[in-house]
């Protein structure tokens, strides 16, 4: 009977998540001037602001384009495409999360943003985490999803992956939406191999600034992801003030995140009213 009851209950919350979806449109998109880059960004909804980071080698809609039209409803969306992904421009240097963070940040001020809560999934919580360490003052609520801050919580495998990484092996998915909003097979390259470089390149962020994070933090991760689920309690043993929830699935499922869209799990239905409810405390 239980079984049946969540079921009818998780077939209502589609119908009208899809229903405000197909009613949602972004309130405002444009470009904005932001450390050398013309960083794209736009803004959904109404209510206190929550910033949206994605993932490397995707854009606003692969990563949160499912969620979107869920957390629009109870709060004032800002997501942006960060340097050389979707289309934000690049600058004639190599990427970085703090840089990254710095971007972010910068982009707040120009739309008059004090403070807000933050939401990253994959490379984009490892940029919220140096948001959280380098302006602490921006941050109210940290939510991290699937999230890197130790080269020991990817398994071994993927270093010796990335080492031999090229465009062909990227998912479609992420190069398809690439391509959509900037058809530049040569733009393409250059993030696919600026992300390869950066997590090549990957160096533990220190204990003691992770320690530092004193902002409430909801940590997030699949109990199949490609970040090792131990990695995650060990953030949560290091943020004093945070919360982990281990959800079933792969890597961004609970987002639904496009490259898991084929399992057609749909778990965001329970995840993201979880999400509001740290949100809302």
């Amino acid at each position: 009977m239980k079984t049946i009851v969540y079921a009818a209950l998780g077939l209502l919350l589609l119908l009208s998540f899809k229903s405000f979806a197909n009613d949602t449109l972004i309130s405002q998109n444009g470009y904005a001037e932001v450390n050398g880059i013309k960083m794209y960004y736009e803004i959904y909804g109404e209510g206190k602001p929550l910033v949206l980071i994605h993932g490397g080698g995707s854009t606003i809609q692969t990563t949160f384009g499912r969620v979107i039209p869920m957390l629009a409803k109870r709060y004032k969306i800002i997501a942006m495409d960060l340097q050389a992904h979707g289309r934000t421009s690049d600058r004639d240097a190599s990427e970085s999360f703090e840089q990254d963070a710095d971007d972010v940040v910068t982009l707040l001020k120009n739309l008059n943003i004090a403070k807000a809560d933050f939401l990253g999934f994959s490379n984009g919580g490892t940029t919220a985490v140096q948001i959280a360490i380098r302006h602490p003052e921006i941050v109210d609520k940290l939510i991290l999803g699937s999230t890197l801050c130790k080269r020991n919580g990817m398994p071994a495998q993927f270093w010796d992956f990335m080492k031999q990484a090229t465009l062909a092996n990227m998912p479609e998915q992420l190069k398809e939406a690439y391509l959509k909003v900037t058809p530049n097979l040569r733009g393409l390259q250059v993030m696919h191999d600026k992300d390869v470089e950066r997590m090549i390149n990957f160096r533990d962020i220190p204990d003691e600034r992770i320690k530092s994070i004193k902002v409430p933090t909801l940590i997030i991760i699949g109990d199949q992801d490609i970040i090792k689920p131990e990695h995650a309690i060990e953030m949560h043993r290091q943020i004093a003030n945070s919360e982990l929830a281990v959800i079933p699935g792969v890597h961004g499922e609970y987002i639904e995140e496009i490259t898991t869209l084929k399992s057609n799990a749909k778990k965001s239905v329970f995840v993201i009213p979880m999400i509001e409810s740290f949100l809302d405390k």
